[in-house]
């Protein structure tokens, strides 16, 4: 593979990524230059796989075969294969490079195949079962671009990964709901506070309801700072991201906690918060 096929894919990457919303690292000029090309394809490979599983009015099959044909780039990388896809040359180029385990591209996937088929969670072992596959394949491959896969870094990453896709399904239960009939609040815990999907459907914030909001964002929390210490262990402009990334989802887990009223409401980060993630990122010692 010449070097002009893998310049051109990383344009192709960055331009998807920066024609997306997500807060994502490509984007932010704490990425070192020559990561910004790699991050961007890792990032493209995520976004086009997700946007298979969820966007639009497909049928699940026509959802899982576009899947399938991710899968079948990902086993022509195996066997050592050439792809004309610029996404699959990037991540060609970047497991080259890097070393990145290939496994965890399939192990995205396996997400999205799961967002496809799977919409109701028994507890939390099967919610942290997902995240294994949707959220910790991502900090792992940062991790390995950056040279930082050590074992304790790999743990702690996953961990802070697990918790910002928690946050994530609790700012966003109604819409899962709604837009996707996914509830991601565990079944058992659901059962144990006594409500059932009318309480979505209703959108009733009562005491029970907020009991469980308590519970979730409390063991949230807990696994976020057990992994926390990660982005005061790494230095440089990648430590500094991480750190703004965790000190913004425990933000967001302490607005969500404040949300008497209303627990399906979408906190907001104000500048203030912004300024708060910022000194304190910027500190050496961990919040």
């Amino acid at each position: 593979m010449n070097q002009t096929c893998i310049e051109n894919a990383y344009r192709h990457c960055l331009a998807v990524s920066r024609s997306h919303y997500e807060n994502f690292p490509v984007a932010s000029y704490l990425i070192p230059a020559a990561l910004r090309g790699p991050v961007a394809v890792i990032y493209t490979f995520a976004r086009t796989a997700d946007d298979f599983a969820d966007e639009g009015n497909l049928a699940p099959e026509t959802r899982l075969a576009k899947l399938d044909a991710y899968v079948a780039q990902l086993d022509r990388i195996k066997l050592e294969q050439t792809s004309d896809d610029p996404v699959f040359i990037g991540i060609t180029a970047i497991c080259q490079q890097y070393n990145l385990p290939l496994q965890l591209f399939y192990d995205l996937l396996t997400a999205f195949r799961m967002d496809v088929t799977k919409n109701r969670y028994a507890n939390f072992s099967e919610l942290m079962h997902y995240c294994s596959y949707s959220a910790n394949p991502v900090g792992r491959l940062m991790l390995h671009l950056f040279g930082a896969a050590t074992e304790i870094n790999l743990t702690r990453s996953d961990a802070i990964c697990s918790a910002l896709q928690l946050i994530n399904f609790w700012q966003d239960v109604i819409q899962d709901f709604d837009e996707s009939n996914r509830i991601y609040l565990p079944q058992d815990e659901m059962k144990n506070f006594s409500i059932d999907e009318s309480w979505l459907k209703d959108r009733r914030s009562d005491d029970a309801m907020r009991g469980l909001f308590k519970l979730l964002i409390g063991e949230t929390s807990e696994l976020m700072r057990s992994g926390a210490p990660l982005a005061w262990t790494l230095k440089g402009r990648f430590g500094l991201e991480l750190r703004l990334t965790v000190l913004g989802g425990t933000r967001i887990l302490q607005r969500l906690s404040q949300q008497h009223d209303n627990v399906f409401s979408r906190p907001r980060l104000s500048k203030q918060d912004k300024l708060w993630m910022l000194w304190n990122g910027l500190t050496t010692r961990q919040y």
